[in-house]
Order: C-alpha cells, then sequence, then structure tokens
C-alpha cells in the first residue's frame, strides 16, 4: 500500500503549523516594535524585518498595520480568559461582591497580560481612524457588559441612589489601564494587590 496519502495529509498538517507560526512570528514582531518604538513610527517593512519574513507575507497575513493591530487586540482578549469569567459569573454561589471581584480579576488578567497592547490601539487610534472606533466600541462592549450583571442583581443590591450606569461609570473610572499602569509601573504594587483593592473598593463604592 502507498503512504502517499499518509505522506500528503503530514505535508498539509505541515503547511498549517508553519503557517500558524509565522503568524505568531509576525505578530510577536509587531508587538514588540509597536511597544518599543511606538505605532506610528514603526512600517509594515520594520515588522516584516523584525519577523524574518517578506513585506508580502506580512499583507497576505494580516492585511495591513491596521488589521495586524486588531489581531492582537484580540489576542489579548482570549489572554484573559474570558470562558473563566463567564463561569465565575454565572456561578450560582456568586453573589453581587463575588461577581465584582471577578470582573476585577479578569481586567488585571488583561492589563498585565496584554495592557501595552491596549496602550498601542489607544495611541494608533489617535492617527487611525479604523482603530479609533476599535477602542470605543470595546470600551462600550465592557461597559455593556458591566450593565448586563448589574441589571441581574436584585433590588436594593446597589447603594440608595445609584443605577446601574452610574456603577458602571464607577466601575470603568476605577478598573482601567491608567489606574493599573500608575499603581503597578509608578507606584509599585503587585498585580495581585492592585485585583484585591479593586475588587475591596468597589463593593465599597457600589453594594449595601
Amino acid at each position: 500500500m502507498s503512504d502517499e496519502p499518509v505522506r500528503r495529509r503530514y505535508d498539509s498538517l505541515r503547511r498549517t503549523a508553519q503557517a500558524q507560526q509565522t503568524r505568531a512570528d509576525i505578530a510577536r514582531a509587531a508587538r514588540r516594535l509597536f511597544v518599543t518604538r511606538g505605532w506610528a513610527a514603526t512600517t509594515v517593512r520594520d515588522v516584516a524585518r523584525e519577523a524574518g519574513v517578506s513585506v508580502p507575507t506580512v499583507y497576505a497575513t494580516y492585511g495591513n498595520k491596521t488589521g495586524l493591530t486588531r489581531a492582537l487586540a484580540d489576542a489579548a482578549d482570549l489572554s484573559a480568559d474570558v470562558a473563566q469569567l463567564v463561569a465565575e459569573l454565572e456561578d450560582p454561589a456568586a453573589d453581587p461582591a463575588c461577581q465584582l471581584a471577578a470582573m476585577a480579576a479578569f481586567d488585571r488578567r488583561l492589563f498585565q497580560r496584554a495592557g501595552d497592547v491596549i496602550a498601542l490601539v489607544r495611541e494608533a487610534g489617535r492617527s487611525e481612524p479604523e482603530l479609533a472606533t476599535f477602542y470605543r466600541d470595546s470600551r462600550r462592549r465592557a461597559d455593556e457588559a458591566r450593565v448586563q450583571v448589574f441589571s441581574s442583581w436584585p433590588a436594593g443590591v446597589l447603594q440608595q441612589g445609584l443605577d446601574v450606569g452610574f456603577a458602571a461609570d464607577v466601575y470603568g473610572a476605577l478598573c482601567n489601564i491608567d489606574v493599573y499602569t500608575e499603581l503597578t509601573a509608578v507606584r509599585g504594587w503587585s498585580p495581585d494587590r492592585v485585583e484585591q483593592w479593586w475588587g475591596g473598593a468597589l463593593a465599597r463604592e457600589l453594594l449595601n
């Protein structure tokens, strides 16, 4: 029996693995350059050179610099483990304080693993309207998710006089990339300490 079909199947798997490796190499190179040089100062040619691939390969893989940046942002969300957050929010034993702690933990993971990506998307949005829209839409979706969680709580959980919109505003003011960066990079807090402080502060500010 010929082993040609087996070789062909393995060749296909090999090509898939090589393509995935190329995507990863380009993404890592882009992230390094965007963070160290700045988004505006980095060209697709720079990314290609850093990744050890051709310029057409970068375009074929990600479309353009904007597409590459969006892909980095999408990967950032995955790195924070959305599935874990959903499981924690849906846990029948999770009271509002636990849910706030789970949300703060998700944001801590996101900022710890990909805060540089969030900052570069915001920077890039100053000169690239598509990324400005992408950044605003991402913030809006985060607010909508928080409102959905807060709206599921029984009446009387929020402090008197607070509504879910105000609660979302307070959350966004406390748990954001700028606060995280100030506390960790400037004031020397550990990510664990930030997460614990966020959880406690949110409960004190929002819950009865």
